[in-house]
């Protein structure tokens, strides 16, 4: 995907190599220290000779990141919106599972008025289902069998949860048949993760 990279990492004095991770609105670096950047707090981005030079509220930071520093540049610099990253189109028709925030609904209607919520539209083009325990992705079986053709179905999680992961979703998903295609940051507190037919069954 192009947002984790294994690289060598300037804080003050420091320099060390470990895994840095471009998340929806922060960098996160987890080496011999760890570092955590919310897109709030940089001051400045620029893309130099391969590295990703920072101005940050915690001070400089650079990133040796070669080839990809200006991608991450541009990405801290112009995010994508939720809806963006999620695929949504206007006009779409979108099926709703579950509790979603108020924020979300209101980033949806602006969109789209074609949206139902409890069950599953019959030409439902996105299905996004909010599952917060392993108990809940029971429900799977029976909305995979309401997809059809080249319909995606969102599973929105909480994130660092034990009493669901984000393998106990693939595996619900991929048991129903379905392939998993895309993850993103739904949320400071919740990860989506995309699924859809495989094209040799639609």
């Amino acid at each position: 995907m192009g947002n984790e990279a294994t690289c060598k990492v300037k804080f003050g004095k420091q320099q060390l190599e470990g895994k840095a991770l471009l998340e929806t609105s922060e960098i996160l670096f987890r080496g011999d220290f760890r570092l955590k950047i919310p897109f709030s707090t940089i001051k400045s981005a620029k893309a130099v000779d391969g590295e990703l030079r920072l101005q940050t509220a915690q001070g400089a930071v650079v990133f040796g990141l070669g080839s990809a520093a200006e991608k991450w540049r541009d990405k801290i610099l112009h995010p994508k919106s939720r809806i963006e990253k999620l695929g949504v189109k206007p006009e779409a028709v979108v099926s709703l599972l579950g509790d979603f925030d108020a924020e979300f609904l209101g980033e949806l209607d602006k969109l789209t008025k074609s949206v139902s919520k409890g069950k599953v539209a019959a030409d439902s083009e996105w299905i996004f289902f909010a599952a917060d325990s392993k108990e809940g992705l029971g429900a799977l079986p029976r909305i995979s069998k309401s997809m059809k053709g080249a319909a995606a179905l969102w599973m929105v999680y909480p994130k660092g949860q034990k009493h669901i992961t984000e393998n106990d979703v693939l595996a619900a998903g991929r048991k129903t048949g379905l392939k998993d295609v895309k993850v993103v940051g739904f949320s400071p507190t919740h990860t989506a993760l995309k699924f859809v037919i495989p094209v040799k069954r639609r």
